[in-house]
Order: C-alpha cells, then sequence, then structure tokens
C-alpha cells in the first residue's frame, strides 16, 4: 500500500490555515492572508480511500519486440498500486515443457520490473493444452481467484473453462489451424475448424466456477464496486448458462467488465454496466482494424464510483520527452506506422 504522508500543523500562526478545509489543514500551508485567494479551492482530490490500479492486455498472436518493455516502463512511472491483465500472456502453443517454462520466464522477468504487483489472468495461450494448465497451476495455482484491495472485489475468470474432451479436441485443430496460417495466411486460418469454431470466438465458464464466484459475491455484498477480469467474452456463446448467472448475482451492485482476446478496443453497455473489451500491449495487430493500438488503462476507484483512462504508449513519455525503454523507435498502431500482419 502506498504510504500517505500527513504533517499536522500546529500552530498556525503564519498562515491562513484556519480558512482552509478540515482536510487540506492537515497539509496545505500558505501565507495568504486576504479573502482573496489565486486557487480556486481547497477540496483537494487526495482521499485515502481513493486508489488507482493498472489492466494490461493481450501480448500474443506474435508478441511485437520491445512493445511490453516499454509498458512495463511507462507503468512504473505511472505508478499504480496494483497491475492487473485479460490474459495472453505467453505466446503457448504445442512445444514441450521446458520451451513453455522458458517463455514463462521470459514474460515474468520483464513484468517484474514494475513496481507494483501484478496479478494474472489467463488467456487462451497461456492455457491451450493439459501441459500448459499444468505448468500454469505449478507456477501460480489457480485457474480462477478473488481478491480484495481498499473495500473493492476483483474477480479473475478462466474463460477457457472446457469439458476435458473439448479442450483436448479444441487444442488440436488449433495447432493444424497454426499450420494452416503459416501456409495460407488469416484468411485460410478464419476457414480452419478452429477459425470456424464458438470456442475460438468466445469463452466458455464452466458451473462449479460460477457457483464458486456466486458464493463469493454473496460474502462481499457491502464492497464499493466489483471489477470482473477474464480473457474471452464469455456472455457471446448462444449455449451460455453459467456466467449469466454471475450477473444475476451482481445485479444490485455496480461492476465492471474488461476484457481481451480480439486485439481491438471496444466499449459497451451491458446490463448497464460496462464491458469493455482492451486492444494490445505488445499483440498482433491487424491494420484494417479500428481501435488496433498498443495501450494500457488506468482506473481510479473512489467513494464516489469509477474512472477509466486509456493511455496510449505512444504519448507517455518519461521527464526527457521521450518514449521510455527505447520506444521511439517503435510502431505502437499498425494502422498508421507498420505492415499488416495480414497481407
Amino acid at each position: 500500500m502506498r504510504p500517505y504522508l500527513f504533517i499536522p500543523i500546529l500552530v498556525p500562526l503564519l498562515c491562513a490555515c484556519a480558512a482552509a478545509t478540515p482536510r487540506a489543514q492537515l497539509f496545505f500551508q500558505h501565507d495568504v492572508t486576504s479573502m482573496a485567494v489565486p486557487w480556486t479551492d481547497e477540496d483537494f482530490d487526495n482521499d485515502p480511500d481513493t486508489f488507482t490500479f493498472a489492466v494490461f492486455s493481450d501480448l500474443t498472436g506474435g508478441e511485437r519486440e520491445g512493445i511490453f518493455n516499454v509498458a512495463v516502463e511507462q507503468l512504473r512511472l505511472l505508478r499504480p498500486e496494483l497491475i492487473v491483465n485479460v490474459g495472453d500472456l505467453v505466446e503457448g502453443g504445442d512445444f514441450p515443457r521446458q520451451h513453455l517454462l522458458q517463455e514463462w520466464d521470459h514474460f515474468e522477468a520483464r513484468a517484474s520490473r514494475a513496481r507494483a504487483p501484478v496479478f494474472h489472468t489467463g488467456g487462451n495461450h497461456d492455457l491451450s493444452s493439459e501441459l500448459q494448465r499444468e505448468i500454469w497451476q505449478e507456477r501460480f495455482g489457480r485457474l480462477y481467484y478473488h481478491f480484495v484491495y481498499r473495500n473493492t472485489l476483483f474477480l479473475v475468470l478462466h474463460t477457457e473453462d472446457n469439458p476435458p474432451d473439448i479442450q483436448r479436441n479444441l487444442a488440436q485443430i488449433r495447432n493444424e489451424a497454426k499450420l494452416v496460417f503459416q501456409q495460407g495466411g488469416w484468411d485460410a486460418w478464419r476457414e480452419t475448424e478452429y477459425g470456424r469454431s464458438e470456442e475460438r470466438r468466445s469463452g466458455r465458464v464452466g458451473p462449479a466456477q460460477a457457483a464458486y464466484f456466486r458464493d463469493v459475491i454473496s460474502r462481499y455484498p457491502d464492497v464499493r464496486h466489483t471489477f470482473l477480469l477474464m480473457h474471452k467474452p464469455a456472455w457471446e456463446r448462444p449455449d451460455e448458462e453459467n456466467f449469466v448467472t454471475i450477473e444475476a448475482a451482481l445485479a444490485d451492485r455496480p461492476y465492471t467488465v474488461f476484457h481481451g482476446h480480439v486485439h481491438v478496443y471496444q466499449y459497451q453497455q451491458r446490463h448497464g454496466r460496462d464491458y469493455i473489451r482492451l486492444a494490445t500491449t505488445g499483440g498482433v495487430q491487424g491494420q484494417g482494424a479500428e481501435n488496433a493500438f498498443d495501450h494500457v488503462t488506468l482506473v481510479t476507484v473512489s467513494d464516489e464510483g469509477v474512472d477509466i483512462a486509456n493511455l496510449r504508449l505512444d504519448g507517455i513519455l518519461d521527464k526527457t520527452g521521450e518514449i521510455p525503454a527505447g520506444g521511439a523507435s517503435l510502431c505502437f498502431e499498425i494502422a498508421t506506422c507498420g505492415d499488416d500482419p495480414q497481407d
């Protein structure tokens, strides 16, 4: 938790602090004695119950070198209290254990430079095969979990929660689709069995997971806000019957959903709540896609509500006026400055 510095003013003889609001008296000093003052008010936005966290999105589908390193350095400058993500942190695939372990070592070595703790969400690239799930559970334990921070509830969902037989078949046809992609590109990939599958587009939440989150929600009825982090949009399946029970359990409270997977930013409302699909933080982009860019998201939580700001990586500069970590030489939006990976 970030420390807060309170400097009590015991003898306000040389300032007009007696005119300040009670909270401002704790830290605000000045020598203006007139009724007129050269500032708007003394209602500083520094409530100790307010906090800011960051969200980053997909790195995969062909990670673009250097982008995530820039994002981590920028997050060090922004200094959120905690960082969460929406999955697809490593490329994964049908590789031996040692190769997959090296991918995770590489990701974690970079993510560890962030000042704040980073909370992981699993995506399809992270969890497609039985071996990948085994490695995840060895390194991180739970596939889905929750935590509470400053009376704010975070629900981290597992949207690859398919029955074992479906998941094994999905892993197989996904590997076959990768081979097709290598020969024929994205158009050919979309026509594969995997490219046409419902599992490729939307996620699944199983009944046990849904029951877990309903229980968590019932145990925290008085939190200020609830955030749902997931990789795929679980509500888009035509046969979905479990995620909707989580939504129903949240119906009487404010909540926000963040997810990824498509690599294109999208804002929508569902049940009167914000459902936000993040773009990328170094993942593959398509030149023809509107709102395909690299960014991080800053979320500020207070007793008044939630404020969400999306910060494009090419607009976060350090004190020298440069993008850190050599970012000036990188392209953060393929549509404007790079080659289309789908050509």
